[in-house]
């Protein structure tokens, strides 16, 4: 055996072993209105094949939470833990407490901000910022934009009921599409309530671009940034370089970053695939076995409180 082979060989086995106990915070298998390549079952066949811990899956139209707890029942003994959460668009109610109220009780673990029914994404997407983003199978309702502010400017309080359900529940809050003023003001209420988990989505992409000074305020008031490995991975979704994701990691630090697939759509990777390749990129970039592992599982296994129920 020549000693590329082995090389090789050997770098296989070191993704292998840097991906037991894995966190996908954002997957999204289906069943769903968009095409994806993958549903949940075939999505956690995948992870628990790759022994990750858990995966949260993600649709911008429903609450996943009773998916995820019958694929447990159902096919058990996998060793990954399914979850899901509510992603506050139309489909939803938009921001509604009635529908965050039950997507806890349920035992949903993440609540969404609103994404394909923000006004921020809506905007971005008319002014041509975003050339292409993933389109449902069949046309559907125009959407009716959706602004954490009222009228006034401020916070409505719609917003604040569900900060409140968010603290009390102890589950994540994530930015969505919003706008990074709409952020600061959203996050800033939150932690004034007592949301102790922050979490911003993809935000180097251009639906919710934040600058590095953003980056480091959204930081120090507690959040964590999820960067989207499908813009680093080769695929359709493919936006940055290596080198930008070493900068962006760098600007938060890997204390305060958290790799998800956001996978599932057409012409990329698997999720699972996205990430063996997205840590070769972080072996490459000279990141250590115990950062990646960091970036890739536990942070995410601590925003779901998942050693608080072991």
């Amino acid at each position: 055996m020549n000693a590329t082979v082995t090389n090789a060989d050997a770098r296989s086995r070191q993704i292998a072993d840097l991906l037991v106990g894995a966190v996908d915070l954002h997957c999204h298998s289906g069943p769903a209105a968009m095409p994806r390549i993958l549903d949940h079952h075939e999505a956690m066949l995948d992870a628990a094949e790759a022994k990750f811990r858990a995966v949260v899956y993600k649709d911008h139209f429903y609450l996943g939470t009773a998916h995820a707890i019958l694929l447990e029942k159902l096919v058990p003994n996998t060793g990954v833990r399914l979850f899901s959460g509510i992603a506050l668009n139309n489909a939803s109610g938009g921001f509604n407490p009635h529908a965050v109220d039950h997507a806890i009780k349920l035992g949903g673990k993440i609540v969404w901000l609103p994404t394909l029914s923000a006004k921020n994404h809506i905007d971005v997407l008319a002014s041509g910022a975003v050339k292409t983003f993933p389109k449902t199978a069949q046309k559907m309702l125009d959407p009716i934009p959706l602004t954490a502010f009222g009228p006034d400017g401020k916070l409505i309080d719609e917003v604040k009921v569900i900060l409140d359900l968010i603290a009390e529940g102890d589950i994540i809050l994530a930015g969505g599409h919003l706008s990074t003023p709409e952020l600061f003001a959203v996050f800033e209420e939150a932690k004034a309530r007592g949301v102790k988990k922050l979490l911003v989505n993809h935000p180097t992409y251009m639906v919710n671009h934040c600058s590095d000074a953003e980056i480091r305020h959204l930081v120090d008031l507690g959040a964590v940034m999820e960067h989207s490995i499908c813009m680093f991975v080769e695929g359709k979704s493919k936006k940055f370089d290596p080198p930008e994701l070493r900068r962006v990691i760098e600007v938060a630090g890997v204390d305060k970053t958290v790799l998800c697939s956001d996978l599932g759509l057409t012409g990329s990777p698997r999720p699972v695939d996205g990430y063996r390749e997205i840590v070769g990129h972080l072996l490459d970039l000279q990141f250590t076995e115990a950062e990646i592992k960091r970036m890739t599982g536990g942070h995410a296994a601590e925003l779901l409180g998942l050693d608080q129920a072991a």
